[in-house]
């Protein structure tokens, strides 16, 4: 069996279109999830709603009612959150995945991808599975940055 040695190329200057997407910008909106989740996941909600636009919309399942601006949203995650699992210690660690974009005529981006949620709590080191659910979101460029118009989340016992 031969192993490859020799350094390959950068993936990041004249890179060819993937399905109508630049390698690149795949790369950036998995880079975006990623500092997303971990602010999630750390609740730093304050931090993870200012990755929505302004007037951004976070759609989540029912029956949750929709939020809308960065304050209904940072409210609306922390009130989820305390309603689940009052002062329990606990660790949430969401896992992303099947992420698929596409660009839009107006220069937005369309991104979907799959969500698991492990919940583990100190006394016991196996986690125990949360939410799964297929998450849909329309992306905008925001002074620089990517951010999160608006957001639909699907619980896959809801999508049948």
């Amino acid at each position: 069996m031969t192993v490859h040695t020799e350094p390959r190329p950068a993936a990041v200057p004249d890179t060819p279109p993937v399905a109508g997407l630049t390698a690149l910008l795949h790369a950036q909106v998995q880079q975006f999830y990623a500092h997303q989740t971990a602010l999630l996941d750390e609740l730093c909600m304050q931090e993870f709603a200012a990755t929505f636009t302004e007037d951004g919309v976070l759609v989540p399942a029912p029956p949750a009612r929709p939020a809308r601006g960065r304050a209904a949203i940072a409210a609306a995650l922390g009130a989820a959150h305390e309603r689940r699992f009052g002062t329990e210690p606990v660790r949430r660690r969401h896992w992303l995945g099947s992420l698929r974009v596409t660009e839009l005529p107006d220069g937005l981006l369309s991104a979907g991808y799959c969500t698991l949620v492990t919940v583990t709590r100190p006394w016991h080191p196996v986690p125990s599975l949360g939410s799964s659910t297929a998450v849909q979101d329309v992306l905008v460029l925001d002074d620089g940055e990517l951010r999160v118009r608006e957001r639909r989340i699907t619980p896959d016992h809801l999508s049948f």
